[in-house]
This record gives structure tokens, sequence and C-alpha cells, in this order.
């Protein structure tokens, strides 16, 4: 496949979060967000979650990699690159440091100002996040997170003032990042990061789950209305972490189960997209005694509040099987697949899993699609003359981007563009880790915020230049 089939717009660039790289974290009037109060961890041991910032803790996103700093200097390489678009978001903290104020902080508009001029000097579109797990905590401790219906009507004023402030400069947005992650409703870390909830002990977090994540799609859906109403050719999509899940074997009863785990781990995007929720929930919501505050008019909402693209991450597939339930889980349900390997987190690789993804997106949904995470955490090595030779990482996106290509040109797919996650080094969401690296740049930090800070071209920066340069013809 040499002859290049992507559109003449296809938007070629890289994603990134802001409390992953800006740093910054208590300067210009920002306020304490969640990720501020997260500990650095590792693949052996989770980050921890403090309830203020203890001395003696690392806290790795307070000074990440400075982009606060040095965002001239990181979209002009970005810009050699090729990018025509970057991801990043607005850290609610920055515009209302604890999310409960009326009016917004004039330094933090002024920053998201700079750096989206910043891109458009090069020519580089602008796709922003409204909520990439860095909510108030004030909003936490006052209300419960998502817990709370209160916090519909303050991520929808910052969703008014961002529309309003930047719709000029940005055309595509999406409400919330990963919003299905919280289906692993026993991951701890998962739910806090979605929506700002610590549980008791006897706490039903599965019931506590379906209800926040409720109020987040109706504020999503109130956002995609305000801001078609600001100005109707903006782009606003909903954010999906997809993991296809396959079934361990072709035995029915195995068969049947992923099919609902998919069907669990992806209603959002059925009531983002749809508009309503799936028929085998509603009854499961019954079955159960799940009386959630649903109202009629979160229900219009829902319906009149759809999105116009879904966003989307991938990273790996999951495989599961049967045993004794339907009610998938998924921190007991997922079985080793022989047939693929694992990076060195332990993130199965699948490149047709891609393909898989795209495919069963568009069949169900009906929308363009936009790949705006993907990637391989590595261990990279600096050499003594300042290269990384991380031929490693580049063998990966090759595969999968061959893969997008098979999606388009024999499966008619739309996709709207491809951002590898962490275009830059980054502190990592799940670890807090430098060391997990997924950028093009490498970034001289280590775990512990020590070092020069200086960004140096790893061997897949020139390789994905010329990706972009021959718009995916060579690869």
């Amino acid at each position: 496949m040499t002859e290049s089939i992507f559109p003449k717009k296809f938007l070629w660039g890289g994603a990134v979060a802001a409390h992953q790289l800006e740093g910054g974290y208590n300067e210009d009037g920002k306020g304490i967000s969640i990720a501020d109060l997260m500990t650095l961890g590792s693949h052996e041991y989770p980050r921890e979650l403090t309830a203020t910032i203890e001395e003696g803790k690392y806290y790795p996103n307070h000074k990440a990699i400075d982009f606060y700093h040095h965002y001239q200097e990181d979209i002009k390489l970005m810009a050699e690159m090729g990018f025509k678009a970057f991801r990043t978001s607005i850290a609610w903290t920055r515009i209302f440091p604890n999310g409960d104020e009326t009016q917004p902080n004039e330094e933090g508009l002024a920053f998201y100002d700079k750096v989206f001029d910043e891109c458009l000097k090069y020519n580089i579109e602008p796709v922003v996040t409204l909520s990439h797990f860095e909510m108030p905590y004030h909003l936490v401790t006052k209300y419960g997170g998502w817990s709370n219906r209160k916090l519909i009507d303050f991520f929808t004023r910052l969703a008014h003032v961002c529309f309003e402030k930047y719709h000029t400069k940005v055309k595509y947005w999406m409400t919330f990042n990963e919003i299905n992650n919280q289906a692993n409703y026993e991951s701890d870390i998962s739910v806090y990061e979605n929506s700002g909830i610590k549980f008791n002990e006897d706490d039903d977090k599965q019931k506590i789950m379906y209800q926040a994540a409720h109020y987040e799609m109706v504020a999503s859906a109130e956002a995609v209305q305000i801001g078609h109403a600001i100005d109707p050719s903006l782009r606003i999509g909903c954010m999906l972490a997809f993991c296809p899940i396959y079934p361990a074997s072709p035995k029915p009863e195995d068969i049947l189960f992923a099919q609902r785990a998919m069907d669990s781990r992806l209603y959002f995007g059925d009531v983002q997209v749809n508009g309503e929720y799936p028929s085998w929930l509603k009854q499961y919501f019954k079955n159960n005694n799940y009386n959630l505050d649903i109202t009629d008019n979160d229900l219009q909402i829902l319906k009149q509040g759809t999105v116009d693209y879904i966003g989307f991450s991938y990273y790996m597939s999951f495989t599961t099987k049967y045993t004794d339930h339907l009610d998938y889980r998924e921190y007991q349900d997922l079985v080793e697949n022989p047939f693929i390997k694992a990076n060195d987190w332990g993130w199965p690789i699948d490149p047709v899993g891609l393909r898989y993804a795209l495919n069963w997106m568009s069949t169900r949904w009906h929308k363009p699609l936009f790949i705006v995470e993907n990637g391989l955490g590595a261990y990279d090595k600096l050499t003594e003359d300042h290269e990384v030779h991380d031929q490693y990482r580049i063998n990966y996106l090759h595969d999968h981007i061959l893969e997008i290509k098979k999606a388009i040109t024999e499966d008619g797919i739309d996709v709207i563009g491809y951002l590898p996650w962490g275009c830059i080094d980054l502190v990592s969401a799940s670890t807090g880790e430098m060391k997990k690296r997924y950028g093009f740049i490498y970034v001289d930090e280590d775990d512990h915020g020590n070092g020069s800070m200086k960004r140096y071209k790893k061997d897949s920066f020139y390789w994905y230049q010329n990706v972009i340069k021959t718009n995916g013809q060579e690869l």
C-alpha cells in the first residue's frame, strides 16, 4: 500500500493534556486540581490520592515538563514536524480556580489565548478537551464531585466561557476525556479521575458511577448546545477510551459475555451519539432497583445535545471469558490473549484492534471518527550525543497507521485525523512517571523532576515528519 489514500485535509498531529505537561500548578491564579494531589507511582504501586499537599511526597504534575513556560519552543518543534493539529486541554482550575466561581480568571484565559495563537501562527489546528482528569479539587471536597447535580451548572459555565472566548480560534472540541474509563468502577483512580468521587467502604460503587456518569453526559449535551448556539460551525465531540473486548473462545457463552462487556464499557457512546440510553441498560437499572436521578428534562437534553463526531483513544485490546455472571467486571474478568504481545507496562499491543475499533464504531454510530490518542509508552535512552533511537516506537506507530489506511480504503471509514498521544514526553496519568515515555520529543527530566528540561528530537521525530509530509504515503 504505497499510494496515499488519506484525505487531503487529514489532521496529522499529536495529543497531550494540560495537567500532564503544563506545570505552573500555582501560577497566575490557578487553583488546585485533583491531579495536583496525586503522588508519584509506578507500574508496581499505584499513585496516592492525598487530601492536601503533604511534605515529603512528590507530586509530578506540579512541574510536569513546564510547558507553561516552554509552550513557544514546544509548539515550534511540533510545527517542524508538520503538525496539522495539536490536541490539548483547558485546565479547569486556570479558568475557575475553585470551579464554582461566577467570574473566570482572566490570567488563565490569557494563557490559552497565547497557546492557541502560537498554534495558529504555524497553521496548526487546536483540538481542545474541556475536562481531562483535572477538575477542581474544591468541587470534590464541597460537593462530592460528579455525584452532585450542581456540577452540571459549573461545567456548562466553563464550557460557555471557553466557547465564547475561543470559538474563532478553536474549531474542534471534546467535552469529557475518556468518560467511559469509570466503567471499571472498582478502580478507585479511574472513578476519581473521571468524576472526583472517593468511595466509602459500604458504597454501591456501580450505582454511584452510573449516577455520576449521567450528570456528566447531561452536562456534555448541554455544552454541545451552548457551543452550537455561540458558533454553529464548531465541531463538538465526545471522547471514549476504546478497548475492543474479544471473546476468549468461540464458545457461545464467551461471545455473549464479550458482547455485554463491550456494551457496558461503551454505552456512554450510545447516550452521547444517539441521545438515549440503550434498552439493555434501562432494564439493568430496573432489575437492580437503581432508581437514579434521571429526569424527563435530562432525557430531552440528551436528545438535543448529541455530538458531531467521536473522539477516541486506542492503546490496546482486552480479552474475556464467561464464568458465572453476565455482569461484566473489568477488574476480574479479563484474561490473557495468547496471540498478541504486551509492552513493558503490560498493555497488549494489537494494531489490528484499531481497525476493528474503527469498524465497530462506524457501524454502530455512523459518525466521523477522530483518533485523538494512540501510542507506545516505553523506556527511552538518551545517548551521549543526545539522540534517542526508538525504532520500537516507529514500528508500533507504523503498524497502527497501516490499519487506519485499511479502514479508510477497504472499509470506507470516515476518519478525521490521527493524533498520537504524548507527542512530547510528559507525566504519565496512570503512574505519574516520566520514564514511561511516548513522545517524538525527548524531555530531559526524570521521575522526580531532575534534569536540564532540554528538548531533543528522537528518531521517531524525523520518521513522523516524513509521514506527515507525504500524507501517509511513506511509512
